[in-house]
């Protein structure tokens, strides 16, 4: 079952999920979210204003305030209600365009029903004008689009995605010393591009939002992933926590590991970085972003060592592991719920993670344990890439996000100029399926 309205199928559309939905507080109208009590002409200007935005659904048979002694879930007429939409959308909507309807029937006997009205903007012919307008959606309300944004929807090319899945994700810099040298071994950075909901636009982040967005990154598989990457030489690690460059639209999360004995330089750190957009009162929509970067040292950290120093590699299966760790955070529904709490929009609108950069300070075959790979002649250098991920695969799912990860591998592999990449994944999966019970 799919734990969001917004993408479930029909069979788990059901009315005790609706009836909790509009029980729910927090569950307000939004940039994707509308309850109407019953038809009106409202109602297909906010489907044009949804098709036009982010998409999003709107709950037909369900009161839009919440009052003391007053049902909030009301019922209607499914096939009368969905016939004047229907009409509606004909005779209102340029060019005339349908969303797609669901009825959801009370479960007493009575006849009544909730229109489920899901608007999908992939689908719809964009822009969808009402009175040669196009409406837009901000949070709980509808507006007109200025003209940038008509302009934004007319040259949109024939099935593009409205969301932005991942890409335009900066390519991370290796900082470095007084002397010019690198500080770490590496960067690895992935991010998302988000939508933000009105509330998102004009509210400050708060302490309390980004205290719950760090104890989600906490209980997340996040840390376990970076810890395993210090193979053995982390001392202690701290949790996610604000440091650095944090303001009233910009959240800084840190999590950093020290080796044994204690160095200026923390073995492994990771930040995730939230910065929304300045769009106080704009009607043209604006993205958030979320980046997410680990900075790894343990090679510069043993070679630092003197005597007791060693030449460390960084074995195929710790970035297995890391590689999953990432992806998992980025799409664990907690981190998840969060993110979209500070945009002031639906889960379903944060996305996946759509790429994956890497930097390093030497040639990446020097970073990688040489057991199993072997050096192609005159292959040329390569100090880090960025890696793509598949669109058709869904990162929730471990079988999915697993390919993904030894796509990853296999690519740092040849891009790295060795062979013996695919076997050692193959390996590795075969292992770790052995020690599963």
């Amino acid at each position: 079952m799919n734990n969001s309205l917004f993408a479930a199928s029909a069979a788990d559309l059901t009315i005790e999920r609706i009836r909790a939905l509009a029980a729910r507080l927090d569950q307000v109208e939004s940039l994707t979210l509308e309850y109407k009590s019953e038809y009106s002409a409202s109602l297909v200007t906010t489907i044009a204003a949804m098709a036009n935005t982010y998409g999003g659904m709107i709950l037909v048979g369900i009161n839009d305030r919440v009052e003391p002694g007053v049902e909030r879930v009301v019922g209607v007429d499914a096939q009368a209600t969905i016939d004047q939409i229907v009409s509606g959308c004909s005779t209102m909507l340029d060019p005339p365009w349908e969303p797609a309807f669901f009825n959801v029937p009370f479960d007493d006997g009575s006849g009544r029903s909730v229109v489920v009205v899901r608007v999908d903007a992939n689908v719809a012919p964009r822009p969808v004008l009402i009175k040669l307008k196009a409406p837009i959606r901000l949070s709980g309300r509808n507006a007109t689009a200025d003209r940038t944004r008509l302009l934004q929807l007319a040259r949109e090319e024939p099935f593009a995605t409205v969301l932005p899945m991942g890409q335009n994700v900066m390519s991370p810099n290796l900082g470095q010393d007084i002397e010019g040298k690198a500080t770490a071994d590496f960067i690895l950075r992935t991010g998302i591009n988000i939508p933000m909901g009105e509330a998102g636009a004009w509210r400050p982040l708060s302490e309390k939002t980004v205290a719950a967005l760090a104890q989600a990154l906490d209980g997340s598989a996040f840390p376990a992933a970076l810890d395993n990457l210090g193979n053995g030489a982390i001392d202690y690690t701290t949790g996610f926590r604000p440091l650095g460059h944090n303001r009233a639209r910009k959240a800084r999360l840190v999590w950093q590991a020290t080796g044994r004995p204690a160095e200026k330089a923390h073995l492994i750190e990771a930040v995730v970085s939230v910065e929304l957009p300045e769009i106080y009162g704009a009607a043209t929509p604006a993205a958030a972003s979320v980046t997410i970067d680990v900075i790894a040292r343990v090679c510069q950290y043993a070679e630092g060592r003197g005597n007791a120093g060693w030449k460390h590699r960084y074995a195929v299966p710790d970035l297995a592991v890391l590689f999953d760790g990432l992806l998992k955070t980025a799409v664990d529904p907690k981190v998840v719920a969060e993110i979209a709490r500070i945009a002031d929009i639906d889960t379903t609108l944060v996305a996946q993670p759509r790429e994956l950069h890497l930097a390093a300070d030497r040639q990446v075959k020097e970073l990688l344990h040489s057991g199993g790979l072997q050096e192609i002649p005159d292959a040329g250098p390569s100090s880090g890439g960025v890696f793509r991920s598949n669109p058709a695969l869904n990162l929730r799912s471990t079988t999915d996000r697993h390919e993904q990860v030894d796509d990853w591998l296999r690519q740092l592999g040849l891009d790295a100029g060795l062979t013996g990449m695919e076997s050692l994944v193959e390996s590795y999966r075969a292992a770790a399926a052995r020690a599963t019970p």
